[in-house]
């Protein structure tokens, strides 16, 4: 999708996520609209105590609340994954801040107003730290707002994010800790933020019902649906996981369809997607039984080097392509069938991966 074809608004959240490599993490903010109640994560700066009058005037704090919380759970559960497995990642590793900012500019139009009143300004705050990353180390903490870096003036208002990246990138080639402006508390400090070196993915929440993940190469997106549909860290992981080998493995580029899968995640972070662009399976092929227990072998690697249970990915297996069959067209399973060989080949890849952590073996494939 062109970003001249993009609203203006959209138009800046779209080049803030074309800066080189979501320099402040590798997670990037998406524009969806959730309605569904999401998981318990951790606490937000955005659930900062309101009146129950303003709460009663605003029927938009609610969905807002929620975007953010199924967002946190999203990053959460990614974090690990990311900062465990740069080596795996190949040549999708980069070097990162560790942490994710935003302000009230980076929601969709219609919750500007609304992201003030839970605790957004114009100003970009922290609102997650990559856990083990050089942000953790150094103190960055949830909440924090983004004063300076390296002495300059943090950007403020509408293109905050992508000024902030244009701003960090020479500073992130340089290898070396950046001095990070912060507040807290109405105090102002300045921290050393050793960088991290790290998968460079963008995780992405799509605004879509349909149980599916999309990859093309840089990003992965996770669907409303799909987010609902796990019921465990563990599950989400392991989907997560799924696509960073996809990517790892090139294969959007081995099946040619980058664009076509860039162009369905691109609709899907709009508050209004349009639905005809997922309509049966989008126009993407379905992944050669090869290529997909490659993605799911290294998937298990993944994991286990993250530190999730790889023992339950079959039993999510089976109750995904019940509930979700390959007969239903914009469903997962549609896209990656084969699902008894993949529960065979997943078994065999499990006891391998246990039998070199029981062995203390380096968990690479």
């Amino acid at each position: 999708m062109l970003v001249s074809a993009l609203p203006a608004w959209q138009k800046l959240r779209h080049l803030a996520a074309l800066a080189p490599l979501a320099l402040l993490a590798a997670c990037a903010t998406q524009e969806a609209t959730v309605s569904s109640p999401p998981s318990a994560t951790w606490p937000s700066p955005a659930t900062k105590s309101a009146a129950p009058t303003a709460q009663a005037t605003n029927p938009l704090q609610k969905p807002l609340r929620d975007l953010i919380a199924q967002q946190d759970r999203l990053y959460r559960v990614a974090a690990p994954l990311l900062t465990s497995n740069a080596q795996l990642c190949r040549g999708n590793a980069r070097n990162l801040l560790g942490f994710t900012a935003k302000n009230r500019y980076s929601f969709p139009i219609e919750y500007v107003e609304t992201a003030r009143s839970l605790g957004y300004d114009d100003r970009l705050q922290v609102t997650g730290v990559l856990p083990g990353s050089g942000a953790e180390q150094a103190g960055v903490k949830r909440g924090d707002l983004l004063v300076s870096v390296a002495g300059k003036p943090m950007p403020q208002g509408t293109d905050a994010e992508r000024q902030a990246a244009v701003l960090l990138s020479p500073l992130v080639v340089k290898k070396a800790p950046i001095a990070l402006g912060v507040q807290r508390s109405g105090q102002t400090s300045t921290v050393n933020v050793p960088l991290t070196f790290a998968c460079a993915f963008s995780i992405e929440l799509g605004n879509a019902d349909n149980v599916n993940t999309y990859a093309d190469g840089r990003r992965v997106l996770i669907t409303r649906g799909m987010l609902n549909f796990t019921q465990s860290d563990d599950e989400l992981a392991y989907l997560i996981a799924k696509d960073m080998a996809h990517n790892i493995l090139g294969h959007a580029i081995r099946q040619r369809m980058v664009s076509t899968i860039a162009e369905v995640i691109d609709n899907l972070l709009l508050p209004h997607p349009d639905p005809t662009t997922t309509a049966g399976t989008a126009g993407i092929r379905v992944y050669p039984q090869d290529l997909d227990a490659a993605a799911d072998t290294l998937s298990l690697y993944l994991l286990a080097r993250a530190g999730y249970n790889i023992d339950n990915v079959p039993a999510f297996w089976k109750r995904l392509a019940d509930q979700y069959p390959a007969s239903v067209p914009n469903g997962y399973t549609a896209l990656h069938p084969s699902t008894a060989y993949r529960l065979s080949m997943i078994d065999k890849v499990t006891q391998i991966v246990k039998a070199k952590q029981e062995a203390g073996k380096p968990l690479v494939p």
